[in-house]
């Protein structure tokens, strides 16, 4: 017990021991950040603003938006701040809620992705159903489910890792606060509570990789059967792109999160945990909706009216 209140904060882990690439890093994640933070921004204020974007489709996108702002919004500032100020240190509580929000929004982008699949598959193979399928009550409730399993994880992960003994080094060996960095830490090499809520996010986790499967099959072979080859090419440059990121999300996550631990630092460590937290939420922009047509026409139109005023 007194080693688990000696217990006040933790050092975050630097890309590098020296100062100019610590700056160059700051300044490469900084570019990172402010392009995602617009992308997103954007997007979520063009679908907020235009009636004609108040589809099933952009409604998902714009809470995708929001996470992936979230998200982001989570780590890198942190890590920019830190490598700036050549002070790693996070403090107990800021790491408990960093992981807390990490662990939030990336199940409940996980469980939003699995439901815009769905969504697509309505749209693609069952188009004359789709309006009544569907219906607003029904995406409210979706994006509802998303966030309800984000926010359960969240504090479960949260609960059952700080409820651990620390001993250890107090360096966490990522940039950011991270469940297998921390049971490093832990004097207890028994961890159940972590071990049961691993294996049940295992196992939903998937559950949505199936069900992205499963619908992604048939859109591909309506996709496949469209009669002009501009449709084709479309549908497959849109949808494609979405798996890619997605597969990448999913499988970078379960490596980091299932294999087995290290005692010594690894890049792996840090380059797997940037493809799950921050590519993904600088990437989706540009392929779910910055390519988009109806974003494209919105925004010029939203321009338009603020060079009028």
């Amino acid at each position: 017990m007194a080693n688990l209140t000696l217990v006040t904060g933790f050092l975050l882990m630097g890309f590098s021991k020296s100062w100019e690439l610590q700056v160059l890093h700051a300044i490469l994640f900084l570019l990172i950040y402010l392009m995602s933070l617009m992308g997103n921004l954007v997007i979520f204020t063009l679908i907020s603003l235009d009636e004609h974007l108040h589809s099933p489709m952009y409604f998902f996108l714009k809470n995708l938006s929001f996470l992936d702002l979230c998200l982001i919004s989570t780590t890198l500032p942190k890590s920019i701040t830190n490598s700036l100020s050549n002070s790693h240190s996070i403090s107990f509580v800021g790491c408990v809620l960093q992981l807390f929000l990490v662990i939030l929004f990336g199940a409940s982008e996980l469980f939003l992705l699995t439901v815009m699949s769905y969504d697509r598959y309505v749209a693609i193979c069952l188009p004359l159903h789709y309006e009544v399928i569907m219906t607003r009550g029904l995406c409210v409730k979706m994006a509802a489910v998303s966030w309800f399993f984000g926010i359960l994880f969240g504090t479960l992960y949260s609960a059952t890792t700080f409820t651990l003994p620390f001993c250890h080094s107090k360096e966490v060996h990522q940039f950011f606060c991270d469940v297998p960095s921390l049971l490093r830490l832990s004097c207890s090499d028994v961890h159940i509570g972590v071990d049961v809520t691993m294996a049940i996010a295992a196992a939903i986790g998937i559950l949505c990789f199936i069900s992205i499967t499963i619908s992604y099959g048939p859109i591909f072979s309506t996709v496949l059967k469209f009669p002009t080859t501009a449709g084709r090419s479309k549908a497959f440059y849109t949808c494609i792109p979405h798996l890619t990121v997605l597969m990448v999300f999913i499988t970078t996550g379960v490596i980091a999160y299932l294999k087995p631990p290290q005692e010594s630092d690894s890049v792996i460590d840090l380059l797997l945990s940037m493809f799950y937290a921050v590519v993904p939420p600088t990437l989706n922009p540009v392929i779910y909706s910055l390519r988009n047509k109806d974003m494209k026409t919105s925004l010029r139109k939203l321009l338009a009216q603020k060079h009028i005023s």
